[in-house]
């Protein structure tokens, strides 16, 4: 019994190395305890912090408006903002863990593998998609794709961003189908305006050879029989004459209306200030032994333009100025222009009897007059001939009056060519 109470030396030892051996094995195992719980702890602060700035993201990506989802690989959406909510209508919590494109019902503008594909090899997409909210109404969208890679490259999520574009492409299409009923309205103008022009031009050209008869045989009736006719008679032989007269004025009006537009325009270089010239001289047979102030312009400059129908429009505003001036003891009458960045303004002044301008819009009409034809006589197709032959030159008129304080009306042509 005392061997078991007294060890040996050698025992002794032994007991002693074991003991050793066991603490520095619990020493080890200590410090490597705490240096996993100290690893833990500043990850579980990391995990902490991420967590914080996420949420923060998140928070932010809640404040817009844009519709804002996040979708992995296998189209299951991992994340759904409130703009989210508000254009498609479900909730997060009804949203993430569903398939994006089963809920959704999206409509592709190409196979969607072709999508996919573009996606993966340049990390973007973007385009208009067709989705369904979750009352069962349909909205268009732009949505623009992003792909997140990890360190290794391999995908790992898509992010997805849309915005309602639903009214606008309402829009597009109410613009679309107005100009689809506009090109038709206007093909269908253009036609009548053709069957109009062709009645006008040959019910013009077979009046004439009648009108000569008439005329004619009056001048005859005249020349032969106006002893034998009392004074009544004889004013009935002129008043039918004037009338053959007036008559054979308003068929070649109409011919030179109709001619316009369907003659083609032959463009050229023409002066103004030549044009302008020739036009007075012309103008000035029909003011012998009236006193007449003419004003031409220095500055008018050259156009592209048809000579032959540029001259006859600007003829018949000199023309026009010239008549209505015929109450003044001093006429005046001005051709002038401006110069704008794109277009040449040409403007006739004259110190007339002027018109009123509630009736402006009257003035370019086919047979309108603001004044009696016992005051001023004409056709009533002048204006309306100027107004075709600038339209045609892809120009425009307009007219300001005062009554009884003159009139200038004026015409623009751009500095460049333009279709008729």
């Amino acid at each position: 019994m005392n061997e078991y109470l007294c060890p040996s030396p050698a025992g002794y030892v032994v007991h002693v190395g074991m003991f050793v051996v066991f603490a520095l094995v619990t020493g080890w195992f200590t410090a490597r305890r705490r240096r996993i719980e100290s690893d833990l702890r500043r990850a579980l602060d990391r995990l902490q912090e991420e967590i914080a700035v996420r949420t923060r993201q998140a928070s932010l990506l809640d404040l817009t408006h844009d519709s804002i989802f996040v979708r992995d690989m296998d189209d299951v959406i991992t994340y759904w903002n409130r703009g989210a909510q508000e254009l498609m209508g479900w909730t997060a919590a009804q949203a993430v863990g569903s398939r994006a494109g089963e809920l959704l019902q999206t409509v592709y503008p190409r196979p969607v593998e072709e999508i996919r594909a573009e996606l993966l090899r340049t990390g973007r997409w973007d385009g208009e998609l067709t989705k369904t909210r979750a009352d069962g109404r349909q909205v268009v969208v732009t949505s623009r794709w992003s792909l997140q890679r990890d360190a290794d490259g391999r995908p790992l999520a898509i992010l997805d961003t849309n915005n309602d574009i639903t009214e606008r492409k309402r829009r597009e299409d109410d613009i679309r189908r107005l100009n689809s009923q506009l090109e038709r309205r206007s093909a269908e103008l253009e036609a009548s305006n053709k069957e109009l022009e062709a009645f006008a031009y040959s019910v013009s050209h077979d009046l004439r050879a009648p009108l000569r008869h008439v005329a004619a045989y009056t001048e005859l009736l005249q020349k032969t029989a106006s002893s034998a006719l009392d004074e009544r008679s004889q004013r009935y032989v002129a008043n039918l004459l004037e009338a053959a007269k007036k008559m054979g004025m308003l068929i070649d009006d109409l011919l030179a209306f109709s001619r316009i537009g369907r003659v083609e325009r032959r463009m050229t270089l023409v002066s103004l200030a030549e044009l302008a010239r020739e036009v007075v001289r012309e103008a000035q047979r029909d003011t012998q032994g009236r006193e007449v102030s003419w004003k031409i312009a220095q500055t008018l400059p050259s156009v592209h333009a048809d000579r032959s129908m540029l001259r006859l429009a600007l003829f018949n505003l000199v023309s026009n100025a010239v008549k209505f001036t015929r109450t003044r003891a001093r006429a005046e009458i001005e051709i002038g222009c401006n110069a704008g960045a794109e277009d040449v303004v040409v403007f006739v002044r004259d110190n007339g009897v002027g018109f009123d301008m509630q009736y402006a819009h009257k003035l370019f009409g086919v047979f309108q007059r603001l004044h009696l034809a016992e005051e001023f006589e004409g056709t009533g197709i002048g204006l309306a001939t100027v107004q075709r032959t600038i339209a045609r030159h892809g120009g425009r008129v307009w007219a300001e009056g005062v009554v009884d304080g003159g009139a200038t009306f004026f015409f623009s042509l751009p500095k460049r060519e333009r279709a008729s």
